[in-house]
């Protein structure tokens, strides 16, 4: 059983920047791809970015330039660097990481607000 903790969230003016983490259990962690997804109030859930095993990334096109996934196998942990932060990146942030075909591992998910 895999199990994702994500840590980091909270509320940030508009410009401003915030780090957050997902550690995961187990020492299964490097080997495989995991992504970065978030939900604002009333829309469905969507994809924010996914790093590989390998460390390749890849960003939605409404957070390019601004946010960076990476990952520390060392420590367990990826992490989704924001910055210049706007009122429409506030939602729940979730960390999966995707174990094989049809199955895959959610965090509890951090809150993010973006308001001044």
């Amino acid at each position: 059983q895999v199990q994702l903790v994500e840590s980091g969230g909270g509320l940030v003016q508009p410009g401003g920047s915030l780090r957050l983490s997902c550690a995961a259990s187990g020492s299964i962690f490097s080997t495989y791809d995991m992504g970065w997804y978030r939900q604002a109030p009333g829309k469905e859930r969507e994809l924010v970015a996914t790093i590989t095993s390998g460390g390749s990334t890849n960003y939605a096109d409404s957070v390019k330039s601004r946010f960076t996934t990476s990952r520390d196998s060392a420590k367990n942990t990826v992490y989704l660097q924001m910055n210049s932060l706007k009122p429409e990146d506030t939602g729940i942030y979730y960390c999966k990481l995707f174990f094989r075909i049809g199955v895959a591992y959610w965090g509890q998910g951090t809150q993010v607000t973006v308001s001044s």
